[in-house]
């Protein structure tokens, strides 16, 4: 499996790994951790360090119940970020964190290559236009209903097959766009009781029959920390140890606030196979 990220083929046999870098002042771990020229270029340029392939920029949170963004805020607030993080780091893979069309453009047309979107063009129905436009990777998750209502819509027939169904729909949407790289993300914590969160991880590998890249998000989430009784800052333990169960199911792409901890564990899984 490889991406094409504006002419970089990413070589996906290997797992790679997402840094989060949170450009909102309410996300659930880092919110407003990262503010100021300096604080945002110093995380980056640790991520890449570390070895994040790629560096995903949002600037409207999904937490649950999470406070509604208007467009020209989350304008406002990403555009000018992702300019210096493209002028500072020419070969950075920038992916970006919305689902708002416009977003996605206006980010692109600065240099990022990829968009992950929780909507999977749900939301806004010029999405899949514009990521066909620029050709680049994109990056569909499972929700269902928006950020502020996804924790009443947790009702499935059967929580894998439905996933399949969804994305079956989805992805063939976005083959009508001939939009060719598709990434899928089964959206941890997204319109999921705690106990379905564990039922999706124990048959992650089932969503393999899709075919594509499967990218993981499960970095100090609630089903980790409430399990443990901690809170998000002391969940990298539990993270860790999700991660190597989600690499043995067939991630690809980790999505992580930790990025060195989780590149231990892709080396660590790979002496596995």
């Amino acid at each position: 499996m490889t991406l094409n990220c504006n002419g970089k083929l990413i070589d996906l046999s290997t797992p790679k790994v997402m840094g989060i870098l949170n450009l909102t002042p309410d996300s659930f771990y880092d919110g407003g951790k990262y503010e100021g020229e300096q604080g945002i270029l110093g995380q980056v340029e640790k991520m890449l360090a570390e070895g994040a392939t790629f560096i995903d920029v949002g600037a409207y949170s999904s937490r649950p119940g999470a406070a509604i963004v208007t467009l020209e805020d989350e304008l406002t607030r990403i555009v000018p970020v992702v300019t210096m993080l493209i002028k500072t780091f020419p070969k950075i893979n920038l992916s970006i964190d919305t689902f708002r069309s416009k977003v996605a453009d206006a980010c692109l047309k600065e240099g990022a290559t990829m968009v992950n979107d929780i909507s999977a063009g749900i939301q806004d129905d010029r999405m899949l236009a514009v990521v066909a436009e620029h050709g680049i990777p994109y990056c569909m998750m499972h929700m269902k209903g928006t950020p502020q209502n996804m924790q009443q819509n947790t009702d499935y027939s059967d929580l894998v097959v439905d996933l399949l169904y969804y994305f079956s729909e989805r992805i063939a949407r976005a083959r009508e766009y001939h939009i060719n790289d598709v990434i899928i993300d089964p959206g941890f914590g997204f319109s999921k009781t705690l106990e379905q969160n564990y039922t999706l991880l124990q048959n992650l590998d089932l969503l393999q029959t899709l075919e594509l890249p499967i990218l993981v998000g499960l970095s100090r989430k609630s089903m980790i920390y409430k399990v443990l009784e901690k809170t998000p800052q002391e969940a990298l333990n539990g993270t860790t140890a999700l991660h190597m169960v989600a690499l043995q199911k067939g991630a690809r792409i980790l999505r992580v606030h930790d990025v060195a901890a989780a590149i231990e564990c892709i080396i660590l899984n790979e002496q596995l196979n």
